[in-house]
């Protein structure tokens, strides 16, 4: 590794960016956020700052995320935010622009994926390569990907639930469904207008799922106060929600991600699908971490499912280890330009 070449890897997420610099570990953490005003289309706000913003702000500012369904909707956002990652992961007086690993969805296009290099080039990057997720997630989960055995990965994150059976370092059998934490988010609200007639904002939401989601139905369910606006009325209000009324909430989304499991496995060759029996499945990413989901997966499809540890840093560690062994790595999984 040459003196002058400084490199990182991005988690670049639909919820959240993570960025890893080799022998500092993960040097930021930030949600993909950029706070835009509309009058001069200047960029105000980028990360955390931004998150705060989200649903506050007057007309003339605007907090949106750049990511859809783990995918740049917006460039120049996605740019300028890239460039206030990577700037801020670097040291002031870092003069040597850096190598960059960036995590994409296995479902990416190349034209997706070209988006992403230059972007990430154009943001200050010398070179950039992209790895797909599974990929990442299982190197940072601890599976030994090279082996001739089949590993079975589930990272559920903000845009997109990533499936993939992986052997001798390669995708063998892999899907990509648009379901993951935001339409979970999305279907607490649903439920919650529905059910008690009460507008909440996404981050209720998500203090919702974090505080008392569940995936199967608890014995002793946990409760909640939830505060909104009231539909009829227009005035705030507050109600009392439970676990279990969450599991209803979140059925036709859960079903999906279960449904893209299945289909995964049904593609799998049967000699993967002993190894994945007797491997179990790994779940990474930050949605894997609403409660008793592996219990969920392991109800609908029979094996074994377990929780990595550091789910939600699983793919930015991989790419931490992806780029201290970039020879290795630059072979099998980078997709160049």
């Amino acid at each position: 590794m040459g003196f002058f070449t400084k490199k990182l890897g991005i988690d670049l997420g639909t919820a959240n960016t993570l960025v890893f610099a080799p022998g500092r570990g993960i040097v930021l953490n930030e949600p993909s956020v950029v706070a835009v005003s509309e009058m001069d289309n200047k960029i105000l706000a980028v990360g955390a700052d931004a998150k705060d913003m989200i649903g506050k702000t007057p007309d003339s500012i605007v907090a949106y995320r750049p990511m859809r369904d783990g995918v740049i909707a917006d460039y120049r956002v996605t740019e300028a935010m890239l460039r206030y990652y990577i700037n801020k992961a670097l040291k002031k007086w870092d003069i040597f622009r850096p190598e960059v690993m960036i995590s994409v969805p296995a479902g990416v296009t190349s034209t997706e994926r070209r988006a992403v290099i230059e972007s990430a080039i154009k943001a200050g990057a010398k070179s950039a390569y992209v790895v797909k997720e599974p990929i990442l997630a299982a190197i940072g989960a601890g599976i030994p990907i090279y082996e001739p055995r089949g590993h079975m990965i589930v990272d559920i994150g903000g845009g997109t639930t990533d499936v993939a059976v992986i052997s001798l370092g390669g995708i063998v059998a892999s899907t990509s469904v648009k379901c993951a934490g935001n339409k979970i988010d999305q279907a607490i609200a649903d439920y919650i207008k529905k059910t008690f007639n009460l507008a909440i904002g996404d981050q209720m939401a998500e203090d919702i799922k974090v505080k008392i989601g569940t995936a199967v139905p608890m014995d002793d369910e946990i409760s909640l106060t939830i505060k909104g606006r009231d539909f009829m009325s227009g005035l705030p209000r507050t109600a009392i929600i439970t676990s279990n009324e969450i599991v209803k909430a979140l059925d036709n989304e859960l079903r999906l991600i279960i449904k893209a499991i299945k289909e995964v496995l049904q593609e799998t060759p049967p000699e993967l699908s002993a190894d994945i029996i007797d491997q179990g499945i790994t779940m990474t990413g930050g949605s894997s971490l609403l409660r008793n989901m592996p219990e969920l997966v392991f109800r609908k499809t029979g094996v074994k499912a377990v929780l990595a540890e550091d789910a939600l840093f699983c793919v930015v560690k991989g790419t931490g280890v992806a780029l201290d062994h970039l020879d290795v790595y630059k072979r099998s999984i980078i997709s160049k330009r």
